[in-house]
């Protein structure tokens, strides 16, 4: 375990932080570049691979990000009587809404619980210096 006060320990961790914000933005500046020299089209679905002269393998893979409105599509696939095709195109993931949940009576709840994993995640953190 390192041996520092929490002052010390608050200051590299803002200066850890920012150096790890110029590399992002540094390695992201450089992904676009060599998108740009590859001449990769915007929107590619995909991976294109290329071998450099000078021995480098790029593969650059390409994703789209879709967002699905559920309940639209539920009224559009029921306005066109195509709701036995939902379950094969689309997955469905229950989230759990955590205010109303606190909110209902445990009667509700708690025989839900046997379906859910709660796991601890990682802490973030947000520390700012005057």
């Amino acid at each position: 375990m390192m041996n520092l006060d929490i002052d010390t320990a608050a200051a590299e961790w803002l200066a850890a932080k920012e150096a790890e914000r110029k590399l992002v933005d540094r390695r992201r500046e450089l992904e676009n570049h060599i998108i740009e020299l590859l001449k990769i089209p915007e929107g590619l679905e995909g991976t294109s691979s290329t071998d450099t002269e000078g021995g480098h393998s790029v593969k650059v893979v390409g994703r789209m990000t879709r967002k699905v409105d559920a309940d639209l599509i539920q009224e559009i696939a029921a306005e066109q009587s195509i709701e036995e095709h939902l379950g094969r195109l689309f997955r469905w993931k229950p989230e759990i809404n955590v205010a109303a949940w606190s909110a209902t009576d445990p009667a509700i709840t708690t025989p839900l619980l046997g379906g859910i994993t709660t796991k601890p995640g990682r802490a973030s953190f947000s520390i700012t210096k005057d």
